[in-house]
């Protein structure tokens, strides 16, 4: 057995027992480690240390609990293991900046911790060939784009949350023209490990607007593409619908921008996952990983500093996209 293959079999142990997973040494245990190595290799391949990946854990796993809104705010932190409300509030205020009673009132897009399938991370497969694993199917072909496609939208800086800027999805610069038009672009700060979701706000007020414009039709397919900022640390992220037929640029809404995704060729990862949430959060958070850091390394190919996720729709009906990366010449 592979040493991740150790850590994942502990990582299901404490799925299924979060509210009073093993100690350290039945962990070790089931790993077939010493204490001491287990909770190096842990952190290693999870980055974070035991206790604090059950705490992130436990608090993900009460974010749809407390958007359903059945059951008592107490009931939710002691079934997840926490010794009282006050832990509890105290705990998803440092991860995700408000309380559990103002998530309840308004629920939204989180970043959270998702459970790691490390296979992802330790098997290469070829173009075409499904990888299966918990929660996430992924197939990554080539593909040609044959001439520019232009999407009209609306962009964001957000600061990274220690993410490198280079040869990444957040990387130096946009492949292809940077969004043009008259928006002075909303800078956020909130980017981090887990927090609220700049982006999901953006989508909102493009699904609310693009309507008024007549280059978009109704069925028309939606990007998502981030790359790096002109300021050290930031990142933009770009929301945008495809335009069809000609347009003016000076005549869009204020605020809206044209981004055109250039010509050439692209791996494009396509993936699935059980529900929109889990499509746009940690299944896209696995496959961009894998792509980065298993497929275009292991068949020694190069990508553009920039990632476009396609859908045909991005709401709550979608359980399918892409993420197209533009491969180096």
């Amino acid at each position: 057995m592979h040493a991740w293959e150790q850590i994942q079999k502990t990582l299901e142990v404490i799925e299924e027992n979060l509210k009073q997973p093993p100690d350290i040494n039945e962990l070790a245990k089931t790993a077939a480690l010493s204490p001491f190595y287990y909770q190096r290799l842990f952190s290693r391949l999870v980055k974070k240390p035991v206790a604090e990946y059950i705490k992130q854990r436990r608090l993900s796993v009460s974010l749809p609990l407390l958007a359903e809104g059945e059951d008592r705010i107490l009931d939710i932190a002691l079934n997840l293991g926490f010794s009282s409300h006050e832990h509890f509030t105290r705990c998803f205020k440092e991860s995700f900046g408000l309380t559990p009673e103002e998530y309840r009132k308004a629920p939204r897009m989180l970043h959270h911790i998702s459970k790691p399938e490390l296979l992802l991370n330790y098997v290469l497969v070829d173009e075409g060939v499904p990888l299966i694993t918990d929660g996430i199917v992924l197939e990554v072909n080539r593909k040609t784009l044959e001439e520019d496609v232009c999407y009209i939208g609306l962009s964001l800086v957000a600061q990274m949350g220690g993410a490198p800027m280079g040869d990444t999805p957040m990387g130096d610069a946009p492949i292809g023209d940077a969004p043009t038009g008259k928006n002075d672009t909303q800078e956020d700060d909130i980017f981090t490990a887990t927090g609220e979701d700049p982006m999901a706000a953006l989508w909102d007020k493009l699904h609310s607007e693009k309507e008024s414009i007549p280059a978009v039709k109704p069925q028309a397919s939606e990007l998502g593409v981030m790359y790096g900022a002109d300021k050290p640390g930031y990142y933009t992220y770009f929301a945008g619908a495809k335009a069809q037929g000609s347009f003016e640029e000076g005549a869009l809404p204020e605020g809206f921008e044209v981004y055109t995704l250039k010509a050439g060729q692209y791996a494009v990862c396509g993936f699935e996952a059980e529900n929109f949430e889990a499509l746009v959060t940690e299944a896209l958070f696995k496959a961009t990983n894998y792509l980065y850091e298993m497929f275009l390394p292991g068949h020694k190919l190069s990508a553009e500093p920039f990632c476009a996720e396609v859908y045909e729709r991005h709401d709550e009906d979608t359980t399918y996209m892409e993420l197209w990366m533009k491969l180096k010449d």
